[in-house]
């Protein structure tokens, strides 16, 4: 690619079940909400970036295993190859083609595939490194064998522009967890995209102004609604974390955005 230009391609990290009044309260007990596992492959003039690294492969074909009491609540419906590994693959790419994995935070449906990338540098918030290790991870969704690997790790704690060419900035959006960051990401073709993860799982919790019932933080989590809202108001184009609307919408794997 010419100059710093960059290409986004949308993959699968896996697909989940839950209950719909996680995320929308006025939902009639006992519905389901399925929820597509995104991530985000960038591909830099200088390096390869993976956007969240989804499920484990072990999610689909034993889940109780992997995901130990959590497997109550996230209810796998993937079949055993729907990861961010074949995803890639898809792409033409491997593990040791990306340069950089970007976790929006450390819960386990964003960072399952964390070991595959042994040649990555892991970016990281500092608070969420905090959460992952606290006594009570495990309750708040994080299991040590998603994120505990002797990885180099690049540990942040506020905005930071990735690259240093305005391309890939991160953007602390708390309220999900401590450390929940987004990505706005700056496409030469397509324009900008906010890359929101679970500060904005679902659509409909920003137009109703609204915070899930799986948020750490109520209050800091409308706050980040409110940048969300702001850097939307800009022209910005908001991806959400797990949209099932918005993502059959969008084009996914080798079909780039430009």
């Amino acid at each position: 690619m010419a100059g710093n230009k960059m290409k986004m391609h949308m993959l699968s990290g896996g697909r989940l079940r839950m209950s719909k009044r996680t995320y929308l309260p006025d939902a009639a007990r006992g519905e389901t909400i399925d929820l597509p596992v995104s991530c985000v492959l960038l591909r830099h003039t200088q390096g390869n970036v993976l956007f969240d690294t989804g499920c484990h492969p072990d999610v689909a074909t034993d889940p109780e295993r992997r995901l130990g009491t959590l497997a109550k609540y996230m209810q796998p419906i993937m079949p055993a190859d729907d990861h961010v590994l074949t995803s890639l693959k898809a792409v033409g790419l491997g593990p040791d083609d990306i340069d950089v994995v970007i976790c929006s935070h450390l819960h386990t449906d964003h960072c399952g595939c964390n070991a595959f990338f042994k040649k990555a540098t892991i970016f990281v918030h500092a608070l969420e490194v905090e959460a992952a290790n606290a006594d009570n991870a495990l309750d708040r969704g994080y299991i040590r064998a998603d994120w505990d690997h002797p990885l180099k790790m690049e540990i942040f704690d506020r905005q930071m522009d990735v690259f240093g060419d305005g391309k890939l900035t991160l953007i602390p959006l708390p309220g999900h967890s401590k450390g929940t960051t987004g990505a706005l990401v700056k496409l030469d073709n397509s324009g900008e995209y906010l890359l929101a993860s679970d500060s904005l799982s679902v659509r409909a919790n920003l137009d109703q102004r609204t915070s899930p019932r799986n948020s750490l933080d109520v209050d800091q989590f409308l706050n980040s609604l409110d940048e969300i809202a702001r850097i939307e108001a800009s022209g910005v184009k908001i991806i959400c974390g797990h949209d099932e609307a918005q993502w059959a919408s969008l084009q996914k794997g080798p079909h780039a955005y430009t």
